[in-house]
């Protein structure tokens, strides 16, 4: 007689082991996002010191996201085939490479190139996090752990924004601040590293979530994605939209027609992060407990809409919405990205963020040289601050789309082609 044998399950993987490994993933992406961020707060100093203008600064956030039309959807392609570990580390040796190339001169050609490299690596190292999460989060506390997650990364983009102020020596001459970002890319390869280790372990120990290793996942799979998924996207480019071209010219914004300090621009645009930073994983325990994602995505957009009005044609303290602003960023992107989960298949999670990713980035490249654009024909600058309210009409249009999408998503979400937005929980 011929006996079979039976391989043993695994066990769940520990709860304790799960957030271990978020700490690797989540120290990984806290570089990234000082990556992308630290142009904002430099913007004022490659004015004066390098003359350059709006439209080349425009340029240096724009030249980030471009690449990324196509290579996010090829690298969610990539993440499914060759997996999250050997996807992290790649990813985070190009932010690394990226940044340094950034600080090596001057020129506007160069300086372009390595961010076309910190954004084609950060971006999908963004994107390697998050299909890694859905790994070993699927069974419970999704949104929880993105948000968890997100807000070290959003410390990140809030020590790139206040860095005028804990950094205010450096930002007396141009290429400081940028040797200071490439210190803060080793945390990429140091946070990479140490998810490989424990990735590596842990997939011998645990049963962990399939999201397609080694699998071969064709382009044409996104024309089966839904409708629900479309409208996730579509509220995507539009909610960022009106969010990150802002942040490359806020403070610039600020100190030239609100007439407040470098360090006071610094804090007012560093409280998107920052609220964001402390309010994402709130919002991800609720909705992991209650649902009603749809629903509250809708109010983070409305939340955002006439925050640039305010900014540009009221008296009203630029701090209240700038809060308003960063309540709603921490709101949307905590329930928007895990949302995904729960639209597609678990197998083509990679593709799927991939694509979104990608449509995102479109939308980042048009409105940053849009703004940029806009700013310079209008010749906004300190001696003409009205310059800056065509671009801010810009934002709230974006911002207003954002919020139609919202509610189209919400149509479908209580509809009979629901996926579960509004009912899935953790109890359910």
């Amino acid at each position: 007689m011929t006996e079979t044998l039976v391989a043993p399950v695994k066990p769940e993987p520990t709860r304790a082991y799960r957030w271990i490994v978020l700490v690797g993933m989540s120290i990984a992406t806290y570089g990234s996002y000082y990556a992308f961020d630290y142009i904002g707060p430099l913007a004022p100093l490659l004015s004066r010191q390098l003359q350059f203008s709006d439209s080349q600064i425009g340029l240096l956030q724009a030249v980030y996201s471009l690449p990324n039309i196509v290579a996010m959807l090829v690298c969610g392609v990539v993440i499914d085939r060759i997996g999250t570990r050997k996807s992290m580390a790649l990813f985070a040796a190009l932010v690394f490479v990226g940044l340094a190339v950034t600080a090596l001169s001057p020129k506007i050609a160069v300086m372009s190139a390595g961010r076309l490299l910190v954004g084609t690596g950060a971006e999908a190292l963004a994107l390697t996090s998050n299909v890694a999460i859905a790994r070993w989060f699927w069974r419970g506390e999704l949104s929880l752990a993105f948000g968890i997650r997100s807000s070290v990364c959003r410390l990140g983009s809030f020590t790139a924004q206040t860095s005028p102020t804990w950094a205010i020596g450096a930002y007396a001459y141009w290429q400081w601040p940028l040797l200071i970002a490439v210190g803060f890319g080793a945390f990429c390869l140091i946070g990479a590293g140490l998810y490989w280790m424990l990735d590596s372990r842990g997939e011998r120990r645990f049963q962990l979530g399939h999201v397609a290793h080694g699998e071969q996942v064709p382009l044409r799979e996104v024309f089966r994605f839904d409708r629900s998924f479309w409208l996730i996207a579509l509220l995507c480019v539009t909610f960022y939209g009106s969010i990150f071209p802002f942040q490359t010219f806020g403070q610039k914004f600020l100190i030239e027609s609100r007439g407040v300090s470098p360090q006071t621009a610094s804090l007012l645009i560093g409280m998107e992060p920052l609220f964001s930073m402390m309010g994402m994983p709130l919002f991800g325990y609720v909705v992991d407990r209650w649902g009603r994602r749809s629903l509250l995505m809708l109010f983070g957009s409305l939340l955002i809409a006439p925050t640039f009005l305010m900014l540009a044609f009221t008296n009203i303290p630029p701090v209240v919405p700038m809060a308003m602003m960063g309540v709603a960023f921490a709101m949307v992107p905590a329930i928007m990205w895990p949302a995904l989960a729960y639209v597609v298949e678990r197998s083509r999670l990679g593709l799927a963020n991939g694509m979104l990713d990608t449509i995102q980035q479109i939308g980042l490249v048009g409105l940053n040289l849009a703004i940029g654009a806009t700013n310079d024909h209008w010749r906004a600058s300190a001696a003409n601050p009205a310059g800056y309210q065509p671009s801010m009409v810009v934002f709230t249009v974006v911002a207003l789309l954002a919020v139609s999408f919202a509610m189209l998503l919400r149509r479908v979400e209580v509809g009979p082609s629901a996926h579960g937005l509004e009912t899935i929980t953790i109890a359910r």
